[in-house]
């Protein structure tokens, strides 16, 4: 059986859990330094435990935690915010390439089951390496502050 490893997680695993949604505060207005962008029916933001640097999500504003529960146009909005969100991941960071990926429930490995969201992983060649393999240790080559500024100021700038 192949294991993957991704040590650097426990401190998410470890922090207290929040009682409230992360997803509905960040609507509210209430997560402002991890907002990137908010459209309409969603928005992108930033995951402060993120497996890899530029790694955000994009989640519905409205608290559904169902692909089924989307309405036509929360779900076109969604994808297509998806899509925005790679490219600008792409002016910033330039990766070799993205997991996308939406964990349906806690079983599946949702952290928010309740709250749809959808994770945008930016990829290089080589980003896993010994690192986290033989020292225990993934490296984070950024800041989230400094991204945050960068994606925030990126997306200003084309909309």
């Amino acid at each position: 059986m192949d294991k993957l490893w991704a040590p650097w997680r426990i401190n998410y695993l470890k922090a207290k859990k929040s009682t409230t949604c992360i997803f509905c505060e960040a609507a509210r207005g209430k997560k402002k330094n991890t907002v990137i962008f908010k459209k309409k029916n969603c928005l992108c933001l930033l995951n402060i435990f993120p497996y890899n640097n530029g790694h955000i999500m994009v989640s519905p504003l409205r608290h559904v935690g169902e692909l089924s529960d989307l309405t036509d146009t929360e779900t076109l909005e969604v994808f297509k915010t998806v899509a925005s969100a790679t490219k600008l991941l792409d002016t910033i960071l330039q990766p070799d390439g993205y997991n996308i990926g939406i964990n349906l429930s806690e079983f599946a490995g949702a952290g928010i089951p309740g709250h749809l969201h959808i994770h945008i992983v930016p990829r290089w060649k080589g980003d896993t390496n010994f690192m986290p393999v033989i020292a225990n240790t993934k490296i984070i080559s950024q800041s989230l502050k400094e991204l945050f500024t960068l994606l925030k100021n990126a997306y200003a700038k084309t909309n």
